[in-house]
């Protein structure tokens, strides 16, 4: 399970009811952070000054902390290695311009004491760059996004699959539902807690692990099934 957009703006709501569901199921996710939110799509949430306490309270119950970019700002309509959408904002900038992003992103994350060992780009897009940047600017080598059976390694990283935006069986090894809990409707908070009541124990915490195993046949099909389906 991933949550995406958390940030001092949000729709506080929400996220406090995504999180006493996935108590109530134990059920530990990834946790997206945007460090630097400039995004004027939260402009209108509530600012939660309790925050960074609350990123505090989620990694003292195990739930595993992401960076989610920098600012949340879209800067090209470039999709990169992994174009789910045509718009970035990492793909298609320069090698500097994404070092700088990352070192502030970790700067400011190291700052209220977390570490993120996990990162997923807004738009799940990103290139070549992004990933010299986080090795060059960060410990993280550990990727949330692209479509696979399961995780694999490439261009030094280990991807972990990010398959779909809700809650639905699917014939993958592993499988990363990626929710935005500052957008949900009451239809897919229902919809999600069904699910959990069925399948709570096939839910395992996110792999803080490399792996070295290259993407096979199963890999490249679903991959080319998954953009053939969006068009891409």
């Amino acid at each position: 399970m991933r949550l995406d957009d958390a940030c001092e703006k949000r729709h506080i709501r929400n996220w406090d009811r995504m999180e006493k569901l996935l108590d109530q199921y134990q059920v530990k996710p990834l946790v997206g952070i945007i460090p630097h939110c400039e995004d004027e799509a939260m402009s209108g949430f509530e600012e939660d000054t309790q925050f960074w306490k609350r990123v505090s309270r989620w990694q003292q119950k195990g739930w595993v902390m992401a960076m989610h970019g920098y600012n949340h700002v879209y800067a090209t309509e470039c999709g990169g290695i992994n174009p789910v959408n045509k718009r970035s904002e990492f793909a298609g900038e320069t090698l500097e311009v994404q070092k700088e992003k990352i070192a502030k992103g970790i700067q400011i994350m190291r700052n209220h004491q977390v570490e993120p060992k996990v990162f997923f780009a807004p738009s799940h897009t990103f290139d070549e760059n992004t990933l010299r940047a986080l090795k060059e600017e960060s410990d993280i080598r550990i990727i949330s996004d692209t479509p696979a059976n399961r995780s694999y390694s490439r261009y030094g990283m280990t991807f972990v699959p990010q398959q779909s935006g809700a809650v639905r069986e699917l014939p993958f090894q592993e499988i990363t539902f990626c929710y935005h809990p500052n957008a949900m409707s009451e239809q897919e908070f229902v919809t999600l807690e069904l699910f959990l009541k069925k399948h709570h124990q096939e839910f395992i915490t996110f792999p803080e692990i490399t792996v070295t195993r290259k993407r096979d046949l199963i890999d490249l099909m679903v991959s080319k099934l998954y953009f053939a389906r969006r068009g891409r």
